[in-house]
């Protein structure tokens, strides 16, 4: 899928959750069913932010209250990949790049996600994993790491991060759509990025 890229190895840094798996659109369906509700996938995709609760009729309150109550069902139960991530990046691994998780979700989950990750066909090292930061945090991380290519959903974090030396890609999203760097909407369009 992916022809070898460089012939030298490079350092690529994932945030997981709307970057990798499609974790909102997923916690919209637990939330209609979990709700009783019915509301059409469009107006999930119109959403404006991150959060997903307002268009449940939700106040933010009430909104951190049922993401946080429906987090096990969340994280771990058929949340999809999007399409070409899982092949992307064992690509990339077989040709001898590093892979890098870098994600904010709690760190009483990073046992669980590490092994939901590896269930799901990616290619993960333990030493490569990195979770339980807040979204601001990520950069510390991400700057030590001295990472060749990041990518990410959340405007909060691709903002902070200037380093000529990085480049740095946003996962398309309605709630990021004013952000002017780079952009990419499947992995398929790794290949051409990089070879750039």
């Amino acid at each position: 899928m992916i022809k070898q890229l460089r012939d030298t190895s490079m350092k690529f840094g994932f945030d997981i959750d709307d970057t990798l798996i499609s974790l909102r659109e997923h916690a919209f369906h637990i939330y209609n069913k979990n709700l009783n509700k019915n509301i059409p996938i469009d107006v999930f995709h119109e959403i404006k932010k991150v959060e997903i609760h307002e268009a449940f009729g939700l106040t933010a309150e009430q909104g951190f209250n049922m993401w946080n109550s429906s987090l096990e069902e969340i994280y771990y139960t058929s949340c999809p990949p999007y399409p070409d991530a899982v092949e992307t990046l064992v690509e990339l691994s077989k040709q001898g790049h590093e892979i890098y998780y870098i994600t904010a979700r709690p760190s009483e989950h990073g046992e669980r996600t590490k092994q939901w990750l590896i269930e799901q066909g990616f290619p993960v090292q333990a030493e490569k994993f990195f979770c339980g930061m807040k979204d601001q945090d990520k950069v510390k991380i991400i700057q030590e790491l001295k990472l060749d290519y990041y990518f990410d959903d959340k405007p909060d974090v691709l903002n902070t991060l200037s380093n000529d030396s990085l480049k740095v890609y946003v996962m398309n999203q309605s709630y990021n759509q004013h952000l002017t760097i780079p952009r990419i909407t499947n992995w398929s369009e790794l290949k051409e990025i990089i070879n750039k």
